[in-house]
């Protein structure tokens, strides 16, 4: 990356690392090329960002046929406390574990790539709820242009294998290499908090945390062993996750997932009316996040809050103080 670009472009670029939308990172990559400057030493930036505008251009203008649009959509806006991709080789058990998490009727078929485009679902974690997006297997036969697209909104990932499969590991490897091709990069550092992995040299890559889950767990019995040995063949050094629907181990994905994100839970009330349904955050945000996410025009409205902290007396405080789980704020405008 040049490291004479103009402030409005390291803004544009900013705001694409943060957008979670489609026409929203369109939108920033479009000012990312008006506003970088153009000489030979920014000509590959600027083909990659030419090459991204039409990427996103493609997607927004969807899938068509006779001259119309249709087709599923193959990237989905964030909802609840995170979203979290499930990727995975063919018939890892990917769609099962997202039907049982999710309830979202995701199922495996008697063939492989059953799943062909992202199917969302809702995971509950205490009173809150993670988007889980059970996208389609990746494989060098069934390959997906999309594919960086729909990873683009998540905060993290589940890495599905069937460790008792044939080929698993060259199959993972398979997989990796392919997301790597795609400039997505699996990594083992999990935010638990606001900030995400970005590489300072790449705009356009994507540090995807990701916590790698066996699949089947019941049908292992060396499971440990097994993972350390999928790893090192393959070159992964991701966080473990162990996993079997058919004997109901999967109660312990959701909480890990919620401290993983760094998911902090506040609530609101106003006089005499409290409000039990809780804005999410992260780790490390503040008082005026939370006064963000109630109206767009608290920043600009907010004087004090008052926090009411278990086990300590209320008080007054400001829009930079960092909120805990559990915390419940009183906003005075």
């Amino acid at each position: 990356m040049p490291t004479n670009v103009t402030p409005e472009y390291k803004r544009a670029e900013a705001d694409y690392k943060a957008a979670r939308e489609p026409s929203d990172r369109l939108a920033a990559l479009r000012e990312m090329l008006r506003a970088i400057p153009k000489h030979k030493g920014t000509e590959h930036v600027q083909s990659d960002i030419k090459k991204k505008i039409k990427e996103l251009t493609d997607e927004l203008a969807g899938p068509k046929k006779g001259g119309t649009r249709g087709g599923p959509p193959t990237s989905f806006r964030t909802e609840g406390a995170g979203q979290i991709s499930l990727i995975g080789p063919p018939n890892s058990g990917k769609s099962t574990l997202h039907d049982a998490l999710t309830g979202s009727g995701a199922q495996p078929g008697p063939y492989d790539f059953t799943t062909q485009y992202p199917q969302p679902g809702m995971l509950p974690v205490e009173d809150v709820g993670l988007q889980l997006i059970d996208l389609p297997p990746i494989s060098r036969e069934h390959p997906i242009p999309w594919m960086h697209n729909a990873l683009q909104p998540s905060h993290g990932a589940m890495l599905i294998v069937d460790l008792s499969a044939p080929g698993c590991a060259a199959a993972v490897e398979d997989l990796v290499g392919i997301l790597e091709q795609r400039n997505i990069r699996l990594v083992a550092d999990w935010p638990r908090g606001a900030e995400e992995p970005v590489d300072p040299h790449d705009p356009f890559a994507k540090l995807l945390p990701t916590v790698l889950v066996a699949s089947r767990a019941h049908e292992i019995s060396d499971i440990e062993e097994e993972l350390a040995v999928l790893q090192d063949l393959v070159g992964l050094n991701l966080p473990t996750l162990q996993a079997s629907v058919a004997s109901n181990q999967i109660g312990h994905i959701g909480p890990w997932l919620f401290d993983a994100l760094g998911v902090v839970r506040v609530y609101t009330e106003s006089g005499e009316k409290r409000d039990d349904r809780p804005y999410t955050i992260r780790r490390g945000q503040t008082v005026i996040d939370v006064g963000a996410l109630v109206h767009k025009d608290l920043a600009r409205q907010f004087k004090y809050a008052r926090l009411l902290r278990s086990g300590e007396p209320d008080r007054q405080v400001g829009r930079d103080f960092v909120l805990r789980d559990g915390d419940r704020i009183e906003i005075h405008t």
